[in-house]
């Protein structure tokens, strides 16, 4: 196809050791690399022997920076816009970004994203109240939610500014070796994907949603077990049929809800 490297972005490197250089690479914003490790953290091969390192993928120091770049210029832009404007554009950059590195060990990296952006918006706050002392413009454009710590909130509003460490990190699960995705396990599939042939979205997307688990005793759904959709709050008491109302029950769990449910 006459596809040819560039120079300029490809070098040759180790993941553990390196003579010349630093180990590792970076690749689609992430920084791949290996660190020696003793015998308690040190990763196996196929065979169960211990390697004496293991491999760490985090945000690469270049997406970092471009992040904090991005979210100081949408901050400078809007020095004069009211708050409700500013948490709506900073938002959709936050939960983003921080979705794109949920998979891999981000937690120190949003903590450390979070504080720079609280310091970015108290430099705001202060821009907008000069004369103001720090007391009176902590509690205009800050709440104090429970067990949350400071939110940045506009009083009698619903928006409030999003953190990055609020994203949960989620471990990519290897396929079992012994799955296909033609082997007819749609509950296996269902959950992993949130979606196959013989599932309809919906029972799919719940499934997904909770894990694989009954929301009413807590276990794993089994093959061939019955499963039913159920409104969380009953349809007869005003509960609606939207998706926030639902949820999958094992068949004899969502018997003993719904008689609990009627009294």
């Amino acid at each position: 196809m006459g596809l040819e490297l560039k120079p300029s972005k490809t070098r040759i490197t180790h993941t553990l050791n390196v003579t010349k250089g630093k180990p590792g690479f970076d690749f689609l914003g992430f920084s791949i690399r290996q660190y020696p490790v003793g015998k308690t953290k040190s990763g196996k091969d196929c065979q169960g022997r211990l390697q004496g390192f293991k491999t760490y993928i985090k945000p690469s120091k270049i997406a970092i920076q471009k992040q904090v770049n991005k979210l100081r210029e949408v901050i400078d832009c809007r020095k004069h816009s009211d708050q409700e404007t500013l948490i709506k554009a900073l938002n959709p950059i936050i939960v983003g970004w921080s979705n794109y590195y949920a998979h891999v060990m981000s937690a120190q990296t949003f903590k450390k994203l979070d504080n720079i952006v609280y310091m970015m918006l108290r430099g705001w706050a202060v821009y907008r109240h000069a004369k103001q002392n720090k007391h009176w413009i902590m509690g205009k454009y800050w709440r104090i939610d429970d067990g949350q710590g400071w939110v940045f909130q506009p009083h009698n509003s619903k928006w409030r500014l999003c953190r990055h460490a609020k994203t949960p990190i989620r471990r990519h699960v290897k396929v079992r070796g012994s799955r296909s995705p033609y082997d007819g396990d749609w509950l296996y599939w269902s959950k992993r994907l949130g979606r196959h042939p013989e599932v309809s979205a919906r029972v799919a997307k719940l499934l997904k949603n909770q894990q694989g688990k009954c929301q009413e005793c807590g276990l794993y759904f089994r093959d061939r077990e019955k499963i039913e959709v159920d409104h969380i709050i009953p349809k007869s008491i005003g509960g609606k049929d939207a998706f926030y109302n639902l949820q999958l029950l094992h068949r004899h769990c969502h018997d003993k809800k719904t008689t609990r449910d009627t009294g």
